[in-house]
């Protein structure tokens, strides 16, 4: 992981930032933050480029203008241009897309760009921009192996999505110090949680408030979970500390979080037995999917449909759920990071001892043998990866 690579194929592209951006990161919550985002700032009717990862079932989820994604052309004009401006420079994935993004968002003359950041901050190809907000939606433990094994050497990689005397948004609730470290380093204008900016409300709506003002009388995000509140908090923060550039009215606040959506995250579909889709694989996304589950209401019996990769940390993303269901069908995911269906049933019984456990090759085989099971009155939970999700939704559709 380096910026040496792609900071000068960047700079042989010759585009310079032209209208404000908004850089989103943090260990879950991001996806949430730029659809809303994206929704609030659609809804104030500005033209909105927005670049998130991964993608479910097309690679052109990732790149979307004013809301509806780039199409096969508009990519490949933009690949293109990147390739020739790489010459013989090698780019990862993640930088060859990143960059594809900014030609396509320059060509399209958007007037905001909300980038999501990929992995960490300090070395992902999105920092490359030098955003005029950041914002950071919270800091969990994930990807070990490249950011570090505890929250505050996570923090501090994530931390440097942040530039000076620029706004800084932390929604998580008890940030790290070596964010708030980082923050003060720099001079960044470090908003925080509680401090600068927060969220209350009763069963029928909600009140926002920062430096600069409230907002009240909102309703609920379209967006399923409790969650879904901080990261609302953290998007209206930024919209605030960008006011003057951005500026947006309460009806488009309210327009926007109604419309926002995003596949996959506490996702219900429509029919019965009730199906509920969720990205989660980390602990802190499968806690807050047991907590998203509990406030569902009471249902004779919940399924589990999970698959997930080898390096994440499977047995307590599974004892975070383990006493809500009555039987796993775990699943097998394809690839060299994907764990196979003998090793995460090993770690589903090391986590749940107590709890019946079917192995199944594939997604979509353990997805049909808990529809078998389930009646009409269950539940079924599908969780653990992108690619369990996305197995699921291809099927659905």
């Amino acid at each position: 992981m380096s910026l040496e690579r792609v900071a000068p194929v960047y700079a042989a592209l010759g585009i310079a930032p032209f209208c404000p951006i908004i850089t989103v990161g943090g260990t879950n919550g991001k996806g949430s933050t730029c659809a809303m985002l994206e929704a609030i700032l659609g809804a104030a009717g500005y033209r909105v480029g927005t670049y998130t990862s991964p993608h479910l079932l097309r690679y052109n989820e990732r790149v979307r203008i004013a809301g509806r994604e780039a199409g096969d052309a508009t990519l490949c004009e933009g690949f293109a241009a990147v390739d020739q401006a790489r010459g013989t420079v090698p780019l990862t994935y993640f930088e060859f897309g990143t960059l594809c993004a900014w030609v396509v968002f320059a060509r399209a003359k958007v007037d905001a760009l909300v980038l999501e950041v990929g992995l960490g901050g300090r070395l992902d190809a999105v920092n490359l921009f030098d955003s005029d907000c950041a914002v950071i939606t919270s800091v969990a433990l994930d990807h070990l192996e490249y950011l570090g094994s505890t929250r505050e050497t996570i923090g501090w990689e994530k931390a440097h999505i942040f530039r000076p005397n620029r706004p800084a948004i932390c929604a998580d609730p008890e940030p790290p110090q070596t964010v708030l470290d980082y923050a003060k380093a720099i001079e960044a204008d470090l908003w925080l949680l509680e401090q600068d900016f927060g969220c209350s409300g009763d069963r029928l709506q909600w009140r926002f408030w920062s430096r600069f003002g409230a907002r009240a009388g909102l309703a609920y995000p379209a967006l399923r979970g409790a969650n879904q509140l901080l990261n609302a908090s953290a998007a209206l923060a930024a919209l605030d500390a960008l006011r003057e550039r951005l500026p947006v009215a309460a009806n488009d606040v309210r327009r926007g979080l109604a419309s926002a959506t995003i596949p996959g995250r506490f996702q219900v579909l429509a029919g019965r037995p009730t199906v509920v889709l969720d990205v989660a694989h980390n602990p802190h996304a499968a806690a807050t999917l047991a907590a998203n589950l509990d406030a569902m209401g009471s249902y004779p019996h919940t399924y589990a449909v999970i698959g997930m990769l080898r390096d994440k940390d499977m047995e307590n993303v599974v004892r975070m759920l383990s006493r809500r269901i009555d039987a796993w069908f775990v699943a097998g995911l394809p690839g060299a990071r994907g764990a196979s269906a003998s090793e995460l049933a090993a770690a589903v019984e090391r986590a749940d001892g107590f709890t019946a456990v079917e192995q199944h090759e594939s997604v979509d085989a353990a997805f049909e043998a808990a529809r078998g099971r389930a009646r009409e009155t269950d539940r079924i939970v599908c969780f653990g990866s992108f690619l369990t999700v996305a197995a699921i939704l291809a099927a659905e559709h």
